[in-house]
C-alpha cells in the first residue's frame, strides 16, 4: 500500500476523507489537499484504472487494521483433540462417565479420540476393545460422526 509521495503514477482518481469523489488528478494537486486537511494520500486499489487513493489519516488506519486482526485472532476457536483412555474391562459406571467427558469435549468444538489399552493377555481378545468402540460410536451417534472405525495399533485401539 502506497502511501503520499511513493505513489508513482501520472492520474489516480480520488476520494476525501468523507466519501466523496473528488476526480481524476495528478498525485501532487491531491497530496496537497491531503496535507492542508493534515492527513494522508493512500491508495486504495493500485490495480484499477486510474488507480484509486484516499484521503485518510494512515495512523488511525493502521490502527484499526491491527486491531481487527487481533481481534479476529482472539475469536477462533482452535480444535484441540482430546484423548479418552479406556481398558478392555472398564467398569460399567467408568464408561459412563467417560462417555459424558467425550460428550463435554464435542459440545466444546473439540475432537475426541477414544483408545483402549490392552495389557498381556488382554491382547488376545481384541473384540472386546472392538465391541467398547463400536458402543462408544453407536451411542454418540446423534453427538458427532466417528471419523476413523476402531483399528488396532500395538497394544491400542483407536477410533
Amino acid at each position: 500500500m502506497q502511501v503520499n509521495e511513493r505513489i508513482r503514477v501520472r492520474e489516480i482518481r480520488v476520494i476525501d476523507d468523507t466519501g466523496a469523489q473528488l476526480g481524476i488528478m495528478p498525485p501532487p494537486q491531491a497530496l496537497a489537499i491531503a496535507k492542508q486537511k493534515g492527513l494522508d494520500l493512500v491508495e486504495i486499489s493500485p490495480t484499477a484504472s486510474p488507480p484509486v487513493c484516499r484521503i485518510m489519516d494512515f495512523g488511525k488506519y493502521q490502527y484499526q487494521e491491527q486491531k481487527r486482526a487481533r481481534e479476529a485472532r482472539r475469536h477462533q476457536k482452535v480444535i484441540e483433540v482430546k484423548e479418552i483412555k479406556f481398558r478392555p474391562k472398564v467398569d460399567e459406571h467408568d464408561y459412563q462417565f467417560k462417555k459424558k467427558h467425550i460428550e463435554r469435549f464435542l459440545e466444546d468444538g473439540d475432537k475426541v479420540k477414544a483408545t483402549i489399552f490392552f495389557r498381556g493377555r488382554e491382547m488376545a481378545h481384541p473384540e472386546i476393545g472392538r465391541r467398547i468402540l463400536e458402543r462408544l460410536v453407536d451411542e454418540l451417534r446423534d453427538v458427532a460422526v466417528a471419523e476413523t472405525m476402531p483399528r488396532m495399533e500395538g497394544n491400542q485401539m483407536h477410533t
